[in-house]
């Protein structure tokens, strides 16, 4: 009796060889492409990649560990707060997954010296082969690594898993003072975030340097704390007349906050007032009015560090990526500033 190829393997694991039939090349061959696809034409790597999605292969990652002493393991280390990590995790998860590694989250309370202690323990115990910190580490690590664990620091956070670094860049911010000045706005306030964070600094400081470099009025900072009560009490701390225009707030619950403190005084969003956000809080979409933001791609954030890392597990350089992680959402909040009394016009959203 003939046995077919397909139901032998639908009775077991699928194995390299398997593969490797399927794809018309040598089992030598798929073990280049599972070992990061080295030196292999296009028109391999494609069929390759086909056969391995049409038996659902998978490696065997504890046979490999015994013969080539790789795990196939990897660890993101982390501070042990009160932090929701899940979209950088997803992003660089989805990253090591597409290469073929398995992902340990570890975290590590403590501050900077029990991480950097945390981190040595993950090195020498043989257990992964490569390390991504996504908070910072002692400088005398380094010095401190054997040469088979591959380690990354990825400080886009402190210690408190605020913000630093590329998540610091406040250049949306004067985008959007930008765009508002040029649909006619001339009177701003922005409501910032908590100054103990790098980025709340940096969005303030830019708001000033934008609204004098473009010769625009200010109602002033109101020195907020990124919660609702802080909006909501910068706009009943206005004085009635020569209200702004525009307000830029430090945060999408700032901006809620914002809107609220903006009806209460019996003004109008965006008739009166035009309101932006940040972070593209999911409710910012159903508020009324839709509030424009800023969106921030932590999932490209988490994907960029664990790339890094894998380059650096196969020796080669990163591909480059210098796109912005920030994109503007304009949406209902924000419009052409209130018309002078007496004129009357066609009034536009605020968006590009």
């Amino acid at each position: 009796m003939t046995r077919m190829a397909g139901a032998d393997t639908a009775r077991r694991r699928p194995t390299i060889t398997d593969v490797a039939r399927l794809a018309g090349v040598s089992p030598q061959t798929v073990s280049r492409f599972l070992r990061f696809n080295g030196g292999l034409k296009p028109a391999t790597v494609a069929r390759v990649e086909n056969a391995i999605r049409e038996l659902d292969y998978r490696p065997n990652l504890v046979a490999r560990s015994m013969r080539t002493r790789k795990t196939g393991r990897l660890a993101i280390l982390m501070p042990a707060i009160g932090f929701n990590p899940s979209r950088m995790l997803a992003g660089a998860g989805a990253t090591a997954d597409g290469a073929g590694y398995f992902v340990d989250v570890v975290s590590a309370g403590g501050g900077v010296r029990a991480r950097s202690e945390r981190l040595l323990e993950l090195a020498d115990s043989g257990q992964f082969e490569g390390i991504l910190s996504l908070a910072p580490v002692l400088p005398s690590v380094e010095h401190q690594l054997h040469h088979r664990t591959t380690v990354v620091i990825s400080a886009d956070f402190d210690d408190e898993m605020r913000g630093i670094k590329d998540l610091a860049d406040a250049t949306p911010l004067v985008r959007m003072v930008e765009h508002l000045a040029s649909l006619g706005h001339s009177r701003f306030l922005h409501v910032a975030g908590d100054a103990q964070f790098a980025s709340a600094r940096a969005r303030k400081q830019s708001y000033l340097e934008t609204v004098e470099r473009l010769g625009l009025a200010s109602a002033g900072v109101f020195d907020g704390d990124w919660s609702g009560e802080s909006g909501i009490e910068a706009i009943r701390s206005l004085p009635n007349r020569a209200r702004p225009t525009a307000v830029i707030a430090a945060n999408d619950v700032v901006a809620a906050g914002v809107v609220r403190g903006v009806r209460e005084r019996g003004w109008d969003v965006p008739g009166d007032i035009s309101v932006t956000g940040w972070d593209n809080n999911d409710i910012g979409q159903f508020m009324t009015p839709s509030l424009t933001t800023v969106d921030v791609d932590l999932e490209r954030l988490g994907s960029k560090a664990m790339a890094k890392l894998i380059a650096g597990l196969r020796g080669t350089e990163p591909e480059a990526d210098d796109e912005s992680l920030f994109r503007i959402i304009w949406r209902e909040s924000t419009a052409e500033p209130p018309l002078p009394p007496g004129r009357t016009g066609v009034r536009f959203s605020a968006g590009p």
